[in-house]
């Protein structure tokens, strides 16, 4: 069994007769590569694919990056748009895939169908072609950083993954995907997935969750996030391929990239630009050894020795680990270990883009904040390329086995805990222990 027959599948829409797994290998490997020559695609690049995309909470298109991969190895997805309410996600979004510009709140999409018809009217969306539909919906209301204010009001934001929820059985796809912070299913938020889940399978859904670390699909980057998948058949969840020992790591990823001071962007490279910090910042950062070093006692603000809780606080990464997870605060030493291993700054746009694993030809609209923010909330496109490499292979394929349900990762049906993060840091520990012992943790 080759890419070829995959081909000759989607070519004649004859889906389900036979068993393509054992081509997901492969594929992802293949597609992993073609990221590195990305350019922003142009509409009649894949027009006419037989699978159609949209991405709602798009932001500048992680996840549809990771299944635009697929496309150099098979001609499979057709991008119709993606939908997000801030602008310059917006922006960032339609430039890469040459889609219209819907900078627009799923909200009001969700609350109005004449609206939603107007919506996929716009994108050219084609109710009887083979549809996914991505909804990453922002992920501050769950994130454990937000645990002092659970027992607050709800955050607002949360409400949106049943919204999602209302336009997946509006639009009625063959496959979903979400991606959220690892406590989207802990106890404290189990409500909001238990809303949605029922409401999918009222329509007809087999949904499945589990919790994964980018790291483990080639991602340089410790980052743990929760992927919810829904079908209309049985399915397989995604599998990470990389032991712990095989992690890419910082070096990996930035270790060829030209040396820059704080504030000076690279002549050959503007995202190759750090903050332009502060001489007292600087001084600290001086003080902090290199690689994986921390900040020593009675160096730097004060508070930061009488309280608990900041050892990574102007930490420096390590040059052969994962970073840590990239968020928009990367730019910002005094935020956590974001401090280059060697220079005495923040990390650059482009260092947290790569360490994302976005491609150098792909382009970000917007201000420095805006940068960083689109690279901190995407979900890492070669995460993307996992999950994407999943989905289209048991779309193709016949019903899995009892033998291949059993070997295959278990979705998640209860809450993990009050809160994941305790969690993901024991496993952490775990893998420092065992990095060597051969075990597989996704």
């Amino acid at each position: 069994m080759n890419i070829e027959m995959l081909q000759r599948c989607l070519s004649k829409g004859s889906w389900g007769k036979e068993d393509y797994r054992v081509l997901k290998p492969i594929l992802q490997a293949d597609a992993g590569e073609w990221q590195k020559q990305f350019s922003p695609l142009k509409k009649e690049e894949y027009m006419g694919n037989p699978i159609q995309v949209i991405d709602f909470f798009c932001g500048a298109g992680g996840t549809s990056l990771g299944f635009a991969a697929i496309n150099s190895v098979v001609s499979a997805f057709d991008f119709l748009g993606g939908c997000d309410i801030n602008r310059a996600s917006a922006e960032s979004y339609a430039y890469n895939f040459g889609t219209p510009l819907v900078n627009r709140d799923i909200i009001e999409l969700a609350q109005d169908k004449e609206e939603l018809d107007g919506f996929l009217d716009k994108i050219g969306y084609d109710k009887d072609k083979p549809t996914i539909i991505i909804g990453c919906a922002p992920c501050q209301g769950f994130t454990s950083h937000r645990k002092k204010h659970w027992d607050e009001e709800d955050d607002t934001r949360n409400s949106l993954v049943n919204v999602f929820a209302e336009i997946v059985g509006y639009i009625r796809p063959l496959a979903f995907v979400m991606e959220n912070v690892p406590e989207f299913l802990s106890n404290r938020y189990w409500r909001y997935f238990s809303s949605a889940k029922k409401k999918y399978l009222k329509d007809g859904y087999i949904v499945k969750e589990n919790i994964y670390n980018a790291a483990s699909f080639g991602v340089p980057q410790e980052r743990f996030r929760s992927i919810v998948i829904g079908m209309r058949k049985e399915f397989l969840l995604p599998e990470g391929f990389l032991m712990p020992a095989e992690y890419k790591t910082v070096r990996d990823a930035i270790g060829g990239l030209r040396p820059v001071l704080a504030g000076v962007a690279d002549p050959s490279d503007a995202m190759h630009k750090s903050a332009a910090h502060k001489k007292s910042t600087i001084e600290v950062l001086k003080q902090v050894p290199h690689d994986g070093g921390n900040r020593p006692m009675g160096v730097g603000p004060a508070c930061l020795d009488r309280t608990k809780g900041f050892s990574d606080t102007y930490g420096r990464l390590y040059w052969d680990r994962p970073s840590i997870t990239i968020t928009h605060y990367a730019r910002n030493p005094a935020s956590g270990r974001y401090t280059h291993p060697e220079q005495d700054r923040g990390l650059t746009a482009r260092e947290a883009g790569l360490l994302q694993s976005f491609p150098y030809g792909f382009e970000f609209m917007g201000n420095s904040d805006d940068i960083y923010r689109q690279i901190g909330e995407a979900v890492p496109p070669l995460f993307a390329v996992g999950i994407a490499t999943d989905i289209l292979i048991e779309l193709l394929s016949s019903e899995p086995s009892d033998e291949q349900l059993e070997a295959s990762p278990k979705s998640i049906d209860s809450p993990v805990s009050s809160s994941y993060s305790s969690v993901i840091a024991g496993i952490k520990i775990r893998q420092k222990e065992e990095i060597y012992d051969g075990i597989h943790l996704c």
